[in-house]
């Protein structure tokens, strides 16, 4: 594949199906190429480039874990969601070590708020029974584990396989903040015929292309937009505004709506940047195709 990938993205993910010629002498196989994949979980590449970081491919169902101690965060729930819903495959929102929360109303009214119509399971990956988390895996099927370092995400897939097969760790008991036992992205094959695929915590969890998702995820707030007086209203000190009127009457809180803007403008942001670089790249295409042409001549 090294010598006809065009980008990253090109390159076999975790869930790709492939077209492989073993070597069996080396041990070895070469990928000829990579199947069709119907469904792609993405996010932006941490630090400053403007790259895509494939996470996991082919996946049919996202299970977004969220533990519910210092790692739970409605904020960081609606970017999972929106990259999951981009996915192409379905969220679904698993709220583990629910024995260690005081308040599992309050999370659950919150995440409800956040992820209308999302499946939510609220448990303790310890303690409880999972058995409705295993019908999202049965024959043929691949879900996909995401979430922060120490919230549960091996321990149910060891629960799931019935067996020690991933290490786990406690959380640290001064912040319980996670340690990350995963290092990389793994599948792992269930006695259901299903899949699992495990991956490492996410430090820094950044937009990529996502406009279907952002919408699907705020599509509370899109609805509302659609009433407002003006088509291109700021949703700021216009009258009739759907969105204002919401936030008074307490239908809408007004931290979802700065969240909403806040990441509208990370994606228009990116989208810039994708944009000059799209246009960067068919620069450097052209000058050197030219630059062939000009040393064909020559012959």
């Amino acid at each position: 594949m090294r010598y006809h990938a065009g980008g990253r993205e090109d390159y076999p993910a975790v869930g790709d199906w492939v077209l492989l010629q073993p070597r069996w002498e080396e041990g070895k196989g070469t990928i000829h190429s990579i199947l069709p994949r119907k469904s792609k979980f993405s996010r932006k590449m941490a630090g400053q480039t403007t790259e895509e970081q494939i996470v996991a491919v082919n996946v049919d169902t996202v299970f977004i874990v969220m533990a519910l101690n210092n790692d739970y965060n409605v904020r960081r729930l609606e970017r999972y969601l929106i990259l999951a819903w981009e996915s192409g495959a379905s969220p679904v929102i698993v709220l583990n070590k629910a024995d260690l929360c005081e308040d599992t109303g309050e999370m659950l009214r919150q995440t409800e708020l956040a992820a209308a119509g999302v499946p939510i399971h609220l448990i303790s990956a310890l303690h409880d029974d999972i058995s409705s988390l295993a019908a999202y895996a049965g024959s043929g099927q691949t879900v996909a584990l995401i979430g922060s370092s120490g919230v549960g995400k091996s321990t149910l897939i060891n629960r799931l396989l019935g067996k020690e097969h991933l290490e786990t760790q406690e959380a640290r008991a001064g912040d319980d903040r996670g340690r990350h036992t995963t290092t990389h992205r793994e599948l792992v094959a269930l006695p259901s015929g299903g899949c699992m695929i495990d991956t490492p915590g996410m430090r820094e969890l950044q937009l990529w292309s996502a406009s279907d998702g952002f919408d699907d995820t705020f599509e509370d707030i899109t609805e509302l937009a659609a009433y407002c007086q003006f088509s291109n209203c700021t949703h700021n000190t216009e009258p009739n505004c759907s969105i204002t009127s919401a936030i008074e009457e307490g239908t809408l809180s007004s931290e979802r709506f700065v969240s909403y803007q806040k990441l509208q403008k990370e994606l228009h942001f990116l989208a810039r940047k994708e944009d000059k670089r799209a246009q960067a790249e068919e620069k450097a295409k052209w000058k050197q195709l030219s630059k062939n042409a000009k040393q064909f001549k020559k012959r």
